[in-house]
C-alpha cells in the first residue's frame, strides 16, 4: 500500500495557489455557503458543509468568514451557484478537470475556453477526460501527524483504501461515500487533516518534459485566477528535477 506519490505534484503546486490567498478565501466561501444551502447549516450534520469548513481552516481562513459564509446561506441571498465540470486537454497530452461554481454558465464556458486555448489547450466535450480518473475520497496529514507505520494502522483501522508515504507526508484515499466517515475516525487518532476533499484521481498518468510542463502550469495558473473556478486536476506528472527549474 505504501510508496512515493505525485500526486500533491499532479494536483497543482499548492505554494503558487496559497499566495492569492483573497480569491482562495473567495472560492472557499463560496462553497461553504453553497454546501449549507444544499443542507443543513450545521458542519456536524452536513458532510459536505463539513468538507468545505475543514479546506477553510487548513488555509488559515479566520472563523469570522466561515460563519459569515454559513449564515449567508440561510439569509435570503439570492445567489444561485450551479455546479460546472469542465474537461479538456492541455500540453503533452495531459488531461484536465475543472471544477466550477457559477451563476453565469454561459460567462464561465466563455472564459474556460479562452484560457485553454491561450496556454496550449481545448477545451473538450463532457467526459472526454473523465474516464481516465475515479472520483475518491483524499486525505493528507504531513509528516510529522505520525510515522509511517502508524499512520498505516490508523488509516486501515478507518476502513481507507490505499495509503502512500514519502518525506512530504501522508496520503490516504477512500471511496468517495467513506470519506467523511474515515477521516472524522481518523481524526480522533492522529488529529485533524491537512486536507480533506473529493478529489480526481487519475489511473494513468502523463510525463511532461520541461516545455509542456511550463506551458501546462501556466494553464493551470490561469484556470486557478478564474473567479468561478473552484478547483483543477490533472493527469500529468513532472519531475520533481523539472518542477525545481521551473521554480527557480
Amino acid at each position: 500500500m505504501a510508496g512515493h506519490s505525485k500526486f500533491k505534484n499532479i494536483m497543482h503546486r499548492k505554494g503558487a495557489q496559497d499566495k492569492k490567498r483573497s480569491n482562495l478565501f473567495s472560492k472557499l466561501s463560496r462553497e461553504i455557503t453553497v454546501a449549507a444551502k444544499m443542507g443543513m447549516p450545521d458542519p456536524d450534520m452536513n458532510p459536505r458543509l463539513r468538507l468545505a469548513v475543514n479546506a477553510a481552516k487548513a488555509q488559515s481562513m479566520p472563523k469570522d468568514n466561515i460563519q459569515r459564509a454559513i449564515d449567508k446561506a440561510s439569509g435570503g441571498d439570492d445567489e444561485n451557484y450551479e455546479e460546472l465540470r469542465y474537461e479538456g486537454y492541455g500540453p503533452g497530452g495531459s488531461a484536465i478537470i475543472v471544477e466550477a461554481l457559477t451563476d453565469n454558465r454561459n460567462r464561465t464556458a466563455s472564459n474556460i475556453r479562452t484560457i485553454f486555448s491561450k496556454h496550449g489547450g481545448n477545451l473538450g466535450a463532457s467526459g472526454s477526460v473523465a474516464h481516465g480518473f475515479e472520483r475518491l475520497g483524499y486525505i493528507f496529514y504531513e509528516a510529522d501527524a505520525g510515522d509511517e507505520e502508524a499512520v498505516l494502522e490508523a488509516a486501515m483501522e478507518a476502513g481507507a483504501e490505499d495509503i502512500s508515504s514519502s518525506e512530504d507526508g501522508h496520503e490516504i484515499w477512500t471511496g468517495a461515500e467513506e470519506l467523511h466517515e474515515v477521516a472524522s475516525a481518523m481524526e480522533k487518532v492522529l488529529g485533524e487533516a491537512k486536507e480533506v476533499k473529493l478529489a480526481w484521481k487519475p489511473n494513468l498518468t502523463t510525463e511532461l518534459d520541461e516545455k509542456d510542463a511550463a506551458t501546462l502550469l501556466k494553464l493551470v495558473d490561469a484556470l486557478d485566477d478564474d473567479d468561478d473556478v473552484q478547483t483543477v486536476w490533472g493527469n500529468y506528472e513532472i519531475s520533481d528535477e523539472i518542477m525545481e527549474k521551473l521554480d527557480a
